[in-house]
């Protein structure tokens, strides 16, 4: 399984940019895809995450804000980020829990893609 994730950059506070993350892999299917951000000092933390049925979970500093969204027919996930600010700075990775065909069996297991910086400056 590969996770590329894309669309992280520099953006003053008030813009906005869209992350993109596209899994592949010999998925049986997938369950949920999400979100998440690491500051510098900071633990990990979700941000937002979209199941299989189209539930969708925000953290509250995000609602209003960031909208997650999915393209189940490339196994793609989006974070659209608008009205940024300075405290959304951070390494952003997606994550994708699914289940992939191992042969004789299926697994379930959480995946994670390689990270993308996002820098709102003030």
């Amino acid at each position: 399984v590969q996770l590329q994730a894309s669309g992280g950059g520099l953006v003053q506070a008030g813009g906005s940019l869209r992350l993109s993350c596209a899994a592949s892999g010999n998925f049986f299917g997938i369950n949920a895809m999400g979100w998440y951000r690491q500051a510098p000092g900071k633990e990990r933390e979700l941000v937002a995450s979209i199941t299989s049925g189209g539930g969708k979970n925000y953290t509250d500093s995000v609602k209003g804000r960031f909208t997650i969204s999915r393209d189940k027919a490339k196994n793609t996930v989006y974070l659209q980020m608008k009205s940024l600010k300075p405290e959304d700075t951070a390494t952003y990775y997606c994550n994708v829990v699914g289940t992939t065909y191992e042969g004789t069996y299926l697994l379930t297991d959480s995946y994670w893609g390689q990270g993308t910086q996002v820098t709102v400056s003030s």
